[in-house]
């Protein structure tokens, strides 16, 4: 049986309100079911709790954490145990492929990426952050720590794309709504005091690879500056932005 902590994350213990705060985004998701294509079988890796899987085609879900794996109420599929780098199915199995913000996590990413490529025979479909532009979120000036620490765990976009291979891969920035449902971090860009609230940072893996007292100073500086106008003073105008075009990037192969 694969082990239920497969990457750099412990999601049987952080994990646990991963549905209630990391939810499909409707207007992302059309950007990832489009890239999709035509495809009628899917197989998402590193699924979760199932954010962004299409609901009209038949998905495979494989996920590590029973904590997770325990979220994926109906009309999400139960997912089989398994991790990235040993996918048990056949080459070409599926039209399609998926790995929805997990990439990062994985112990081997590209052995994970050539697993996903062999028992795909359609597009393969990955969504995920570009390091080199999280400093343009204001987020940057409070949490310099957890900036510096996603930018560690993000591969660089031309590793990406290399490892994914297929006909020329194509980029695209996703644009982040303001009302955006999914709890990532740049989702609460327009929202600073989500990040007041633990069980927001707590869908937030980045949070756990900051320093001890780092994630406390965070919070302490930011509720002060809230209180006192001077964050406002600073960015209003993010409260304002309809979209942010920031680090969220889609990555196609086909």
């Amino acid at each position: 049986m694969a082990p239920s902590w497969a990457g750099d994350v412990d999601y049987d213990t952080t994990g646990h309100q991963y549905a209630r705060r990391r939810r499909t985004d409707p207007r992302i998701a059309a950007l990832v079911h489009a890239a999709l294509g035509d495809a009628r079988t899917v197989i998402n890796v590193g699924a979760g709790a199932g954010s962004y899987e299409p609901e009209d085609r038949t998905v495979f879900a494989v996920e590590p954490s029973a904590v997770m794996r325990g979220q994926r109420v109906p009309p999400r599929v139960p997912a089989i145990i398994g991790v990235a780098e040993a996918l048990p199915f056949d080459d070409q199995s599926f039209d399609a492929g998926m790995a929805m913000l997990t990439v990062h996590q994985w112990t081997d990413w590209r052995r994970g990426l050539a697993e996903l490529r062999r028992v795909t025979r359609g597009p393969t479909v990955v969504l995920t952050f570009d390091g080199s532009a999280l400093n343009r979120f204001w987020l940057a000036d409070y949490a310099p720590e957890l900036i510096a620490a996603e930018q560690h765990r993000f591969q660089s976009l031309e590793l990406l794309r290399d490892a994914m291979g297929g006909r020329a891969s194509d980029v695209q920035t996703v644009p982040i709504p303001i009302d955006c449902v999914d709890g990532f971090t740049e989702a609460c860009y327009a929202r600073p005091e989500q990040f007041l609230d633990a069980a927001v940072r707590g869908a937030q893996s980045a949070w756990g690879f900051v320093a001890p007292g780092a994630e406390a100073r965070f919070v302490e500086a930011l509720r002060s500056d809230l209180a006192h106008g001077t964050w406002d003073r600073r960015y209003a105008h993010w409260r304002h932005m309809p979209v942010y075009e920031g680090a969220l990037r889609l990555l196609v192969a086909r």
